[in-house]
């Protein structure tokens, strides 16, 4: 990936602020990085003091909640509703700052629970990447409930699931979105809306590797 200038591509990755999240998008930046790009984690402002990295760029983006995060929200439906509005708006502007620069963006990578970035990389004509910081097991699962290959709710009745590349699924083995969607369901819509709009996306990633899950991986 190379910018208009003919130097290396300027990408920026946006993480959900959760350990489990920032991680895997963190490291995935560093490898970015290491192969000759320019890699930014976004994150919001109360994450961004949490990481120490001196091999990439990091710039804050606002979730509605600068002063505390997720703890300041009354509820987890407005702390969803909040960074989709405040986190596309001050996701926009990061984009703009660097446009001007030798260094523009051309892709947004973007984590798997925030759907909302790929309508920003749409705005600027830039390529909109997914990652998927769950492995590619659990991925499988959500694209055959999308494709309604596997009813939903999971019935205890139709367990264990006998999927393609799985060994045979009890009802404590699969994600708890799955297992127990009444205790998740704000952020089950997400990855729900996420699985639907994949046609739309330049590029899938996803958490693994093929060794890992050969049988799964195709």
């Amino acid at each position: 990936m190379k910018n208009q200038e003919g130097g290396h591509g300027h990408v920026i990755v946006v993480t959900y602020p959760a350990q489990g999240h920032i991680n895997p998008l963190l490291q995935f930046a560093k490898r970015l990085a290491s192969k000759g790009l320019k890699a930014t984690l976004a994150t919001t402002h109360y994450t961004l003091k949490s990481i120490n990295t001196t091999t990439i760029g990091v710039e804050p983006i606002s979730d509605g909640y600068d002063g505390g995060g997720f703890e300041l929200a009354p509820s987890l439906e407005a702390y969803l509703e909040s960074f989709r509005a405040v986190g596309s708006k001050t996701l926009a502007e990061l984009i703009i700052k660097y446009s001007g620069s030798d260094s523009p963006v051309n892709c947004v990578v973007y984590d798997s629970l925030l759907p909302w970035a790929l309508e920003v990389a749409r705005q600027f004509g830039i390529i909109g990447v997914v990652f998927m910081t769950n492995s590619a097991s659990v991925c499988s699962l959500y694209c055959r409930i999308n494709r309604g290959d596997l009813s939903f709710p999971v019935q205890k009745e139709k367990v264990p699931l006998l999927m393609p590349g799985l060994p045979p699924l009890g009802l404590s083995e699969m994600p708890s979105f799955l297992a127990q969607p009444s205790d998740h369901s704000p952020y089950l819509a997400l990855i729900m809306e996420k699985f639907g709009i994949l046609e739309e996306i330049d590029w899938v990633f996803c958490n693994s590797f093929e060794e890992l899950e050969s049988e799964v991986i195709i």
